[in-house]
């Protein structure tokens, strides 16, 4: 028998809706568990910018405040000249008429009374609103929302907190993570409740802050987080209500103190300092990249067991030209055949390159292995019916390629795309309990870091190209532990998979995460180990872990001198 589509209520404050806001409108009208029912349109405008700029100025001037706004104009233009200004992602601010994406549903309008920073909606609003019988309102405008309305949609009304509400509490959305240069920005789903930003929370998820890009830094927010709804609506469509919300309230057993302070938009004084240090802060990033530049380099050891002291791994250095990174061990012939990414700065391109390592740690020069002309990196090497496979990442080329080993060490022929058309990075392979499982770095939206989530997919061979996708993507939603760092292995009877930490900034560190459940309807890891770049006062980032008979191999990234 087929289950009901959800009837999901907007909560707008007029047509036009955010870029963000509109795709997951799209997302939700196209899927087969849930229907846009109503719009709950605000009507009440702020009559003081419908005013002309003419008659706003000499308002201000009559009332003493022309200098305060002229302050304001000046703050807002360096603001925007420092850390404003939109990056490489689409901007998830742009501004798009929903008219069209929303005929045929019901709108009521509403004037709701406004208390101070909050909104609160009359009875006979509300009654029009009821009638309606909505499972689920989105809050996608109006203020803070008080009052019945938090109880006039069967499972309540849905909102967006762009911040971690452990750590941040209040506004502006994103704006004091980049300001304070915060290492990440959380961003929750939550069911309100009259506790500001303390509701029943749905998902949780991290990404790195961009701390001199303002606007990319909260894009990159607003483009994955419009995923949650739709993913949390045909989970709640799918399982009901009752596993769906005994989930819910597991997840918020635990009570959740708030000990810091309620953010609210900066002063001008505060701003005033804000951009002044941010200034400080570009001028010296600027000044070293005259004198420095960024490389990435690889680092082993060769001894019985895993190598876990860091500050034991030799380095190998590579010309100035060019960064190694992302090594993957095969041992055969008593030697061992090290791949690796190549990246020449000339061509900004990467390559597959191979070191082969005698058993004392003496190594051969590299050698070239696999030059498409697109870029290639994280060279994942796996066994199958004894004969070997590589799949690169190949992201660039909306691919995740398979090759086959036809002479070792160098000819590897191409085989097929496993997937096509996808932003997917750093795939990995693992056969387990019978099923070949793939675990993939993915943004579902263009805008979204690839650093952020990680999707599991599983197949009866690793030749297929028809993997299923888990229920539960993506199954890690945290840029401290999603993508993919190495192979995935078995030690004293646990299966860990090493995954990168880039808060802060790409490839800060990496983990070893225990596996605990891996099924296909089930999946959970806890971190056991964290690698911090704190070995060396040169290295600043580490991204890749690695061992296999005897030889731990990981990669580092250090300033070099120019």
């Amino acid at each position: 028998m087929q289950k009901s589509k959800l009837r999901i209520g907007l909560l707008l404050n007029g047509t036009e809706l955010l870029a963000w806001q509109y795709r997951m409108i799209e997302i939700i009208k196209d899927g087969d568990y849930a229907e846009i029912s109503l719009v709950a349109q605000k009507t009440l405008t702020d009559e003081k910018q419908l005013l002309p700029l003419a008659t706003r100025v000499a308002n201000n001037i009559r009332a003493g405040t022309f200098w305060t706004a002229v302050i304001r104009v000046t703050l807002n233009t360096l603001e925007r000249v420092l850390i404003g200004k939109p990056g490489v992602l689409p901007d998830a601010f742009k501004a798009v008429d929903g008219t069209k994406l929303l005929a045929g549903v019901q709108v009521v309008k509403v004037n709701p009374r406004r208390r101070k920073y909050s909104d609160y909606i009359d009875s006979n609003e509300l009654a029009r609103i009821q009638a309606h019988n909505i499972d689920v309102f989105i809050r996608l405008g109006f203020r803070i929302l008080r009052g019945e309305i938090l109880r006039s949609a069967r499972y309540g009304v849905w909102s967006y907190h762009h911040g971690d509400n452990r750590v941040n509490r209040g506004g502006p959305a994103g704006y004091w993570e980049v300001m304070e240069s915060a290492l990440e920005c959380g961003a929750v789903l939550q069911i309100l409740t009259e506790d500001l930003d303390g509701g029943r929370v749905l998902y949780r998820s991290y990404s790195s802050t961009d701390d001199m890009s303002l606007a990319d830094s909260r894009s990159n927010v607003q483009w994955k987080t419009l995923h949650f709804i739709p993913r949390k609506l045909k989970e709640l469509q799918e399982e009901g209500e009752e596993i769906f919300f005994a989930t819910v309230k597991e997840e918020n057993a635990h009570p959740q103190f708030y000990d810091r302070r309620l953010y609210t938009a900066p002063t001008h004084g505060e701003r005033g300092v804000l951009l002044w240090k941010k200034l400080l802060q570009k001028v010296r990033r600027k000044w070293d990249e005259i004198f420095y530049f960024k490389q990435w380099f690889l680092l082993y050891d060769i001894r019985e067991g895993m190598s876990t002291s860091v500050w034991r791994l030799r380095p190998i250095i590579p010309p100035k030209d060019r960064f190694w990174a992302d090594p993957f061990i095969v041992s055969r012939n008593n030697k061992y055949y090290v791949f690796f990414e190549e990246f020449l700065y000339a061509t900004h391109k990467g390559h597959i390159s191979l070191i082969v390592m005698n058993k004392d740690g003496s190594f051969e020069p590299p050698v070239s292995v696999l030059e498409p002309p697109y870029h290639l990196s994280y060279p994942f090497i796996f066994e199958y019916e004894s004969n070997l496979y590589l799949i690169p990442e190949s992201s660039s080329n909306r691919t995740v390629e398979l090759y086959k080993c036809t002479a070792f060490p160098l000819k590897w022929e191409f085989q097929n795309n496993l997937m096509e058309d996808c932003k997917a990075v750093d795939t990995t392979l693992f056969q387990w309990q019978g099923k070949w499982w793939m675990f993939v770095a993915r943004s579902e939206t263009e805008g979204v870091s690839l650093w952020d989530e990680l999707f599991l997919y599983y197949s009866d061979s690793p030749l297929s190209d028809n993997w299923t996708p888990h229920q539960l993507n993506p199954v890690v939603s945290d840029v401290k532990s999603a993508r993919p760092a190495g192979r995935l292995f078995l030690h004293n009877g646990h299966l860990y998979r090493p995954s990168q930490n880039s808060s802060g900034h790409y490839g800060y560190g990496f983990n070893l995460c225990e596996i605990t459940k891996l099924t296909e309807t089930n999946y959970e890891e806890r971190i056991v180990s964290r690698v911090e770049p704190k070995w060396d006062r040169k290295v600043i980032s580490t991204h890749t872990f690695n061992y296999e008979d005897g030889l731990t191999i990981i990669d580092g990234q250090m300033r070099r001198r120019r």
